[in-house]
């Protein structure tokens, strides 16, 4: 039996995971008490206090998982705003290698970082495994700084498996409404009330888009393929299906048949991000037929949930 915790479980990535896991019938570890992540002192006892928790109920499992999906920060976020989520990362880390039962039972780690932030200045035209990273933001040296803790983990632990999931551009139902980010999402809200949908990056900009549900299956299919394999792993988790911002209007408007009023404008964030954006995952691993939905479905499903937060105010309310 395998228990598993996700950190940021309520999250739009750690809620995909935690359905792709439940549907597996993975038994999963919730913590007795809720996180005070924006209160460093509470919250480094609170994951002490976790640890020994899912200490505890591994005990009855025959190896654990844990995956990483927790953080508020976006690309406009600054060092000193990122700092406390990689000290939290470090407490986690430093707490399971000091568990005698955990370090000594069959565990593995996942980190979900982010592809677009760590090769944002890449000058490949497709971006692989063998890409060198390129950040070009504070938010993507502190995901790199982030693997560089997992990756002194694993070197201190090698019976661990560890992999580093780096994401392309996620969306998906149940984004948050206060975080800055989330194009798609942003899109069709905007369509379902009627209000401008603003623009702050050219049209002909090229990115990744992928089901968040889609992106958790296939890190937990990674995960399951890295069974016999220890020690650190690098995966670019991605749709590999390029589109411009152009074309996600066109879907939209097909979609939703009527067309977007669209605003257009400049950030300061939107200058951190690459015109054009392309992955490919070359690392063998997850190398199996993949059933990635298409955009267009994806933004079906996106606007029929917005429709259905539009018409019950009170649901969006109870879910954040």
């Amino acid at each position: 039996m395998t228990l598993a915790w996700v950190l940021g479980a309520r999250g739009l990535l750690g809620s995909a995971l935690c359905r792709a896991l439940s549907l597996r019938g993975v038994r999963s570890f919730v913590p007795s008490e809720k996180f005070q992540w924006t209160n460093e002192s509470s919250l480094r006892s609170q994951i002490e206090s976790a640890v020994r928790e899912f200490s505890a109920h591994a005990s009855q499992a025959n190896h654990w998982e844990i995956y990483w999906a927790a953080g508020v920060g976006t690309m406009a976020s600054s060092e000193e705003a990122l700092g406390p989520e990689t000290r939290a990362l470090a407490w986690l880390l430093e707490l399971i290698q000091s568990d005698t039962r955990l370090v000594a039972m069959p565990g593995k780690l996942v980190f979900s970082s982010s592809a677009g932030a760590i090769y944002a200045a890449c000058s490949d035209e497709v971006i692989t495994e063998q890409s060198l990273p390129a950040p070009n933001s504070a938010y993507g040296r502190e995901k790199l700084s982030q693997e560089d803790l997992l990756r002194s983990f694993c070197a201190a632990n090698p019976a661990m498996t560890v992999l580093l999931a780096r994401i392309s551009t996620l969306y998906g139902v149940g984004q948050a409404t206060g975080k800055p980010q989330g194009l798609l999402t942003h899109v069709a809200r905007s369509i379902v009330r009627n209000k401008p949908v603003k623009i702050y990056v050219p049209i002909d900009t090229i990115r990744d888009y992928i089901s968040v549900d889609d992106a958790a299956t296939e890190i937990i299919s990674v995960l399951d393929e890295l069974n016999s394999s220890r020690g650190l792993s690098v995966k670019i988790i991605a749709s590999e299906r390029p589109v411009t911002i152009a074309e996600i209007i066109s879907i939209f408007k097909r979609v939703a048949k009527k067309s977007p009023k669209i605003t257009t404008g400049v950030s300061e964030s939107s200058m951190l991000f690459s015109r054009r954006v392309q992955f490919r995952s070359i690392v063998p691993i997850g190398a199996r037929m993949r059933k990635i939905r298409s955009l267009t479905v994806g933004i079906a499903q996106l606007l029929g949930a917005e429709r259905c937060v539009h018409a019950n105010p009170r649901r969006q309310s109870n879910s954040d």
